[in-house]
């Protein structure tokens, strides 16, 4: 490669303070000019660390001890300052909330350019073109804090775009947008590394996602070293992924069962490059007929039901029309569509934090109009989307603690419930810890358990895998999946596809305040019409299934699932 470096890392090795063992060892990495690199890992792995010192909030900002030398652009960075490297390098955090600054969608786009003197004009032209890219044109005076997550995320990757620097880092830019939305994030950045000289670092575990378009290496890091520097077709042909517990594409795990060698002639790194020959058509489709399918019964007992149900924030503006819909006790779905359809409001009405304009909610066939918050609580749990919102207290133990602590429940009783469901959701090494000290996806696991730790009959989970790795990801629903088959009734509003795919046989689908479908989750990502209406995307295995020559592209799909569970309940 002609090109030099533009990020050197000479056997750097990073130590929180506030930690006893390094999170990053012995890193040696060079990415040069104009590459375009993702970077993969499990939760723990150190990538968000690697990112942090990339933009200088490590050391500028997080404390530790540095070892070894990190060059950008042929500076030390610690010779640097996070204003000068901000100028190098634009970062889409994770979490959109911590990185508003204006009043307004525009503004905060414009923000940057403010501070560099660009004239009035020039700069109005440019956030009318950043704004059309991510879709947020229509938001231009609309408050940050108004947005949904989606859209919080899309004003936040606006504000970066509009800069000009050499380098765009992306901590996990899909956590929030709908499959839609993040198909659509990832060809714009593609986009903008095919058009600029620009570097692009994406820090991300979706990695079939990512991988909707090319990139030049991945590097996956495991307990904070650098396992492997790799490209796709080599790193899903390896055992790489199963190992470090990232979710490998759906497509390549329909192939394995199907008794496929996955290796790189194959050029299995991307569906679109995929290599399919007669031999493995015939296995795809007598793996696909060999497959019983599952039955799932269903209770009669209404547990909750909504009628007619109209809803406005603002006078004269209805965000849900006329919704009504049936769950029964036990069952669990899903709550999905794109980005502002009405899915969280649907959840706020259910726990009471907004009362609908129109319409009955039903529960166990009594209208709960009249009950209060504290009332539904004791019926309906509900776990936000950003964790942030739900932490009150310093510490894990007394987090989770809180809500049987604030009911009078005995200490021993407290800590025999907390220390299970620390256990469930992957967090009894770090029992008493400081919750200031976690990661975003770690802090995300404490408010589910919070909430799964006083046993509520019907649980809300606003995007429960939002920042989880695979391994987690896998805990927390397989641990969900056991307390709904003890009755609990299960609702995941969620964009993530393969977990509506794997854990909801039934899914609810809104477009702008209309329900749109409710049926079988596998004819949603096999649908066209729902789709498009949606914000959604076909899954992978819709592809392979047309690519194999298999026509009922949905009953391949339903088929997987189904195997997947009898492969998982083994």
């Amino acid at each position: 490669m002609d090109k030099k470096p533009i990020i050197v890392f000479r056997d750097f090795s990073f130590q929180y303070f506030s930690q006893s063992q390094p999170t990053l060892h012995d890193i040696n990495l060079e990415i040069y000019q104009g590459e375009k690199i993702m970077i993969a890992g499990p939760s723990g792995s150190g990538k968000s660390t690697l990112g942090h010192c990339l933009n200088g909030l490590i050391p500028f900002s997080y404390k530790g001890e540095i070892k070894g030398s990190l060059k950008i652009n042929d500076i030390e960075s610690s010779e640097q300052n996070i204003f000068k490297l901000s100028k190098s390098i634009g970062t889409v955090l994770q979490d959109a909330d911590g990185q508003f600054i204006g009043l307004s969608v525009g503004e905060d786009i414009a923000f940057s350019m403010e501070n560099d003197c660009v004239a009035l004009p020039e700069m109005k032209k440019r956030v009318d073109e950043v704004a059309k890219m991510v879709d947020m044109d229509r938001w231009l005076s609309s408050s940050p804090y108004e947005l949904s997550g989606g859209q919080k995320q899309r004003t936040e990757l606006a504000g970066v775009m509009i800069d000009d620097v050499d380098i765009l880092l992306f901590d996990e830019p899909l956590a929030n947008l709908d499959p839609a939305t993040g198909k659509q994030a990832i060809e714009i950045i593609h986009d903008i590394h095919e058009e600029s000289d620009k570097t692009i670092i994406i820090i991300e575990h979706r990695l079939e996602d990512v991988l909707h378009r090319r990139v030049d290496r991945i590097i996956v890091l495991d307990e904070g070293r650098i396992i492997a520097d790799i490209d796709s077709h080599s790193l899903v042909s390896s055992d790489i992924l199963i190992k470090t517990g990232i979710r490998e594409p759906l497509y390549i795990t329909a192939l394995k069962y199907a008794g496929i060698d996955i290796n790189k002639r194959l050029k299995p790194g991307y569906i679109s490059t995929l290599t399919i020959n007669e031999k493995t058509k015939k296995k795809v489709q007598t793996w696909y007929k060999s497959i019983k399918k599952q039955e799932h019964a269903k209770s009669n007992t209404l547990i909750l039901e909504m009628k007619g149900i109209s809803f406005s924030y603002v006078k004269d503006k209805e965000v849900l029309h006329d919704i009504g819909f049936e769950i029964t006790e036990g069952e669990m779905l899903s709550l999905i569509g794109r980005n502002g359809a009405g899915k969280s409001t649907i959840a706020k009405l259910l726990c009471g934090f907004e009362k609908e304009g129109k319409g009955k909610i039903y529960y166990l066939s009594d209208d709960i109009a009249d009950k209060s918050i504290k009332e539904r609580a004791e019926r309906i749990g509900f776990v936000m989307q950003n964790p942030n919102q739900m932490l009150s207290q310093p510490m894990i133990y007394d987090e989770v603690a809180l809500g049987l602590k604030l009911r009078q429940v005995s200490e021993e009783e407290i800590k025999i419930r907390v220390k299970k469901v620390l256990d469930i959701c992957g967090l009894a090494p770090f029992t008493n810890w400081p919750v200031s000290a976690l990661s975003y996806g770690q802090k995300k696991r404490v408010t589910i358990a919070s909430i799964l730790v006083l046993d509520p009959k019907v649980l809300i989970l606003d995007e429960p895998t939002a920042g989880q790795d695979y391994r987690h990801y896998t805990e927390i629903m397989e641990f969900l999946l056991k307390i709904n088959k003890t009755g609990v009734t299960v609702i995941l509003i969620t964009h993530d596809m393969h977990l509506m795919l794997e854990y909801t046989p039934r899914s609810i689908v809104l477009t702008d305040g209309n329900l749109i479908s409710d049926t079988l989750a596998s004819v949603v990502l096999t649908s066209p019409d729902i789709i498009d209406a949606a914000n959604l995307k076909e899954t992978s295995l819709y592809q392979l299934a047309q690519m194999t020559g298999i026509e009922d592209e949905t009953s391949f799909v339903q088929c997987f699932i189904d195997y997947e569970r009898q492969v998982k309940a083994k």
